[in-house]
């Protein structure tokens, strides 16, 4: 299998009763929910009817935006594209009108797919006539024009003509199939390029060393147009596996619990938040060391083949809906100790790593290779290893294969820059074990370089502060000096729970904090010291998939000092 269809029709043919899709649909005032389930045979009927509209209305390979919230109509418009031989070009859902406006331009978009919190932003660039768009389409019915009426106008025509007009289109396995900008920790994102083979292959390859299975339920949290959001829902499609939504994420434990959810993919921040939780729940009930002391048992009973996870954490796994069993996680480092604590409640995590440039996944964990702390082993279909390694085995992660994109679009300096000789050298630093399990050391870009030339690496700093249990988010950056820019001071800025500190005054937080990070420090090396404690209730600024936007944190900290200084 090397395109969409071809995937696509290998799973109607094992999976075409199976549900594919549960959705759920509530009227105006959420009083009545009703929910409607879409088997996989319905499902690809419907992906099928909207590339007959499409190559009805002339849309057939144009470049089709889409943006808005994870919902069924989306996977609809981006599979129907790839049907008819278009570039999807998925957007990030939180954009604004000047960023939709020039993401548009700079990906020469013909048509845009939009859900209601784009409807005046998407009026507005057709009015603007800035972006030469041919069409606008909602997705949620919140506009005239919408996805709804082309799959009526394509069941229409299937009744009369077939699906010939789709079926005789071929398919360049190779060719640009999707522009993904990156996830923008500088104001001009690359755009990088992937072909249905790029995707696919990726696809296959992670669904044949993970434990998916067609009796699965799996929650598209991940945002569609992140890599590792949108290949987790072509993994989920291709393994037979049931997909629901979740209604936000205030809304995660009940609709973990509503669906009976069995897979989840997720980035670190959430897996982490969840299971802060559940240790701070059973603190403030009194239970943690009961809970501790459950886990010993547990551990010592799996080692003699005695597994009792699942009925002595039983509360743990009502409150998770009682059939989950299997999270993985991506987009960034995972703390080693969440991971573990998981595991002894009988819920597997495990960890992956990859970019948006290698379709997402180079290296994963497997259900039977699990090393907490590591990012897996070398993904199936690639070659990876670690480029011009220092003393200690540390150096750059390089990888080859089918999976690597077809490089920047219009941008060939930076495509040059990043695959050299065939491998694509992704800007992560690691180290690899005699098991062959890969270890992050940290991002090249982030290493606070000090003025004595020592050299800081957050992410190590940060896996330190990952059990601090009232700590929601944790970053270590490098903040340069008034006087001197070159100086830089290793400092750390928490969002804490305020829940975690009842009745205690901010100075008193802060103490506890400062003391906390002193006994981290005195396991640290001098040089590498937090120095610089910034501490505050409110949340820091993120990418759509979770990850810190370092660079504007070390600026706002900068301008609030210089607003201090006024």
């Amino acid at each position: 299998m090397a395109n969409f269809r071809m995937m696509l029709e290998g799973t109607v043919a094992q999976h075409e009763n199976n549900i594919a899709f549960t959705l759920k649909n509530k009227t105006k005032d959420s009083k009545e929910v009703t929910y409607r389930d879409i088997t996989f045979k319905e499902f690809y009927s419907e992906v099928k009817a909207v590339a007959v509209s499409m190559v009805k209305r002339g849309m057939a390979g144009k470049r089709i935006a889409l943006a808005g919230i994870n919902q069924y109509t989306w996977v609809l418009g981006y599979l129907a594209t790839q049907l008819t031989g278009g570039i999807s070009v998925p957007l990030d859902k939180g954009l604004k009108f000047d960023e939709l406006e020039f993401s548009l331009e700079r990906a020469e978009a013909d048509y845009l797919f939009f859900d209601k919190s784009h409807l005046a932003n998407a009026n507005q660039v057709v009015s603007n006539g800035i972006v030469n768009l041919e069409g606008i389409i909602s997705l949620d019915g919140c506009s005239d024009n919408d996805i709804s009426a082309m799959l009526e106008e394509g069941f229409a025509e299937i009744e009369v003509n077939g699906t010939g007009c789709i079926d005789s289109i071929t398919i360049d396995d190779h060719a640009l199939a999707v522009l993904l900008f990156t996830s923008g920790t500088t104001s001009l994102a690359k755009i990088v390029m992937l072909s249905q083979n790029n995707i696919i292959r990726n696809t296959l390859d992670t669904l044949a060393v993970e434990d998916i299975r067609d009796t699965d339920t799996s929650i598209a949290f991940l945002p569609y147009h992140h890599i590792f959001g949108s290949t987790g829902q072509w993994v989920i499609l291709a393994a037979g596996t049931r997909t629901v939504y979740c209604d936000g994420l205030k809304y995660i434990q009940k609709n973990l619990q509503e669906y009976g959810v069995s897979i989840f993919f997720g980035v670190p921040l959430i897996i982490e938040n969840m299971y802060k939780k559940v240790l701070l729940t059973a603190e403030k009930n009194g239970m943690l060391k009961k809970l501790q002391l459950g886990g010993k048992v547990s551990n010592i009973l799996l080692k003699l083949g005695i597994d009792v996870r699942r009925k002595l954490f039983s509360v743990v796994h009502e409150a998770f809906g009682g059939k989950l069993r299997l999270c993985i996680i991506g987009g960034a480092a995972a703390d080693a100790e969440c991971i573990k604590g998981f595991k002894t409640f009988g819920i597997t995590a495990i960890q992956g790593y990859g970019l948006t440039e290698t379709s997402p996944v180079l290296a994963a964990e497997r259900m039977t290779r699990l090393k907490p702390g590591s990012i897996g082993i070398t993904n199936k279909g690639v070659e990876l290893k670690i480029f011009e390694p220092d003393e200690k085995g540390v150096g750059e992660i390089i990888a080859r294969g089918e999976t690597i994109m077809l490089g920047y679009y219009k941008n060939q300096e930076a495509t040059d820059e990043a695959i050299v000789d065939g491998w694509f050298h992704t800007g992560d630093l690691a180290y690899m074990d005699k098991d062959g399990f890969i270890f992050i050391t940290g991002r090249k870009k982030n290493v606070i370089v000090l003025k004595n030339g020592k050299k800081v690496f957050p992410e190590e700093l940060e896996s330190l502060l990952a059990p601090l249990s009232y700590a929601t988010e944790a970053v270590v950056l490098g903040v340069p000096e008034p006087e001197d820019e070159r100086d830089l001071v290793v400092t750390l800025k928490m969002v804490y729970d305020p829940e975690a500190f009842p009745n205690m005054s901010y100075d008193e937080v802060y103490a506890k904090v400062k003391e906390d990070v002193e006994l981290i420090n005195e396991t640290t090396p001098t040089y590498k010291r937090i120095r610089r404690i910034i501490l505050t209730d409110q949340e820091m600024v993120k990418t759509s998939t979770g990850k810190v936007k370092r660079y504007v944190e070390v600026q706002n900290i900068i301008n609030e000092r210089e607003n201090q200084d006024k």
